[in-house]
């Protein structure tokens, strides 16, 4: 069982900055592949960016913007979020996938709100 927890959501102005962290129990975080969601009012649970193996992977929309990053020794994974748009509002969930079951864990989210 692993646990995740998110931070660092919050209220910002469009063009402004935020790095979101999750932090993840249990151990062999190294060997998880780490995402990050979001999902908006009345929209599906889209992917932002994901983590695995030192891959990393961004959806369209943030690519140039946002970056992924993850800390095995703090078992944490980051989401820098840069130059941020009014439609980056959501809510952000990390997700945590185990090795070789690909057993799912998701955080509880925290809200990302860009606006003026």
């Amino acid at each position: 069982q692993v646990h995740l927890v998110e931070s660092g959501g919050g209220l910002v102005q469009p063009g402004g900055s935020l790095r979101l962290s999750c932090v993840a129990s249990g151990d062999a975080f190294r060997a998880y592949t780490m995402s990050w969601y979001r999902q908006a009012p009345g929209k599906e649970r889209d992917l932002v960016a994901s983590s695995d193996g030192g891959r990393t992977n961004y959806a369209d929309s943030v690519k140039g913007r946002f970056t992924i990053s993850r800390d095995n020794a703090k078992n944490t994974v980051y989401l820098q979020m840069n130059s941020l748009k009014l439609e980056d509002t959501a809510v952000y969930y990390c997700k945590a996938v185990s090795p070789f079951l690909r057993l799912q864990y998701w955080g509880q989210g925290t809200q990302v709100t860009v606006s003026s």
